[in-house]
């Protein structure tokens, strides 16, 4: 497979295609799904990427919107063919947030908001591991082991340079709770290393950390963890991505991504800054520290 394939992306890309000659058609999804004696939430799955197409699929969705231009079909039955190939991540089997994966691998920039935990990207192994060890308690050690190396493959998007690839390393901005530093995972020694490392991480010219604290009460993150993730493609519309337990959410819409942008802003304006950031989590390794 060639390194630059990233499947996730060819399915969401190839599915905008699919909408885009759906509603140029003046057709509902409920009409396609009626026509090819399928369900309607097969097509709504095609359409937003969620699900692999086979080509016989893209053959019968151009069959449908009456599609006479044989290079575009060509190009849309070999976004087929790439979009079901493996990303690097399928090695380590069966992985649930997989899809968010081929997102973040793909993605120019990442805004992210941690209530409760240092974020997955800015994590040390041993930091990682606790973490997933306390969240999934019934998870056996051999699939926790495989949990953290996905983890840290992850992270080669941080520490990329521009000789590693053309697009350069993950542009990576931060807003951390107060929380996530003082909630010990793992033993003080984890601790302090994973916020030690997490300042280091923070003086990366492409990546922002900021702390929100305490003191600052009730902002516009309370409600939880989320991440925005932009492209360098233009024709790849920036998601939302907000974790669950059993399922996550991609939020797409304009106004959806909108509402988010604006919450981040304000998260960016309330939060500690860079150099404030710093100094309060030198702080609190000091705390943890003593505490020991």
């Amino acid at each position: 497979m060639a390194t630059n394939v990233n499947p996730t992306v060819r399915r969401r890309r190839l599915g905008m295609e699919l909408r885009k000659l759906r509603e140029d058609k003046g057709m509902t999804a409920e009409q396609v799904a009626e026509r090819l004696l399928v369900s309607q939430s097969k097509i709504s799955r095609l359409e937003n990427g969620r699900r692999s197409i086979s080509q016989r699929d893209v053959r019968d969705l151009c069959e449908v919107y009456d599609v006479d231009d044989r290079r575009l079909v060509d190009s849309l039955m070999q976004m087929a063919k790439d979009s079901r190939q493996q990303g690097w991540w399928h090695a380590f089997g069966d992985i649930p947030y997989s899809v968010y994966i081929g997102l973040e691998t793909d993605a120019a920039s990442l805004r992210v908001y941690e209530p409760q935990i240092i974020p997955g990207l800015l994590q040390t192994q041993e930091y990682a591991a606790a973490i997933i060890r306390g969240a999934l308690p019934e998870t056996a050690q051999q699939d926790i082991e495989k949990r953290v190396q996905v983890r840290i493959r992850r992270q080669e998007r941080v520490s990329e340079t521009e000789s590693d690839n053309e697009r350069g390393p993950l542009r990576l901005w931060a807003v951390i709770d107060e929380a996530a530093l003082r909630r010990r995972v793992g033993d003080t020694t984890v601790m302090i290393r994973q916020l030690e490392h997490l300042i280091r991480q923070s003086e990366l010219p492409h990546v922002t950390v900021q702390v929100m604290p305490f003191s600052m009460g009730a902002h516009p993150g309370v409600n939880g963890q989320y991440a925005i993730l932009e492209f360098p493609d233009a024709s790849d519309s920036t998601v939302v991505y907000i974790e669950g337990v059993t399922s996550d959410l991609y939020l797409e819409k304009a106004n959806d991504v909108q509402r988010y942008s604006v919450m981040y802003e304000h998260l960016r304006a309330q939060a500690l800054n860079v150099e404030q950031t710093r100094d309060f989590i030198a702080g609190v390794i000091e705390e943890h520290a003593k505490d020991s």
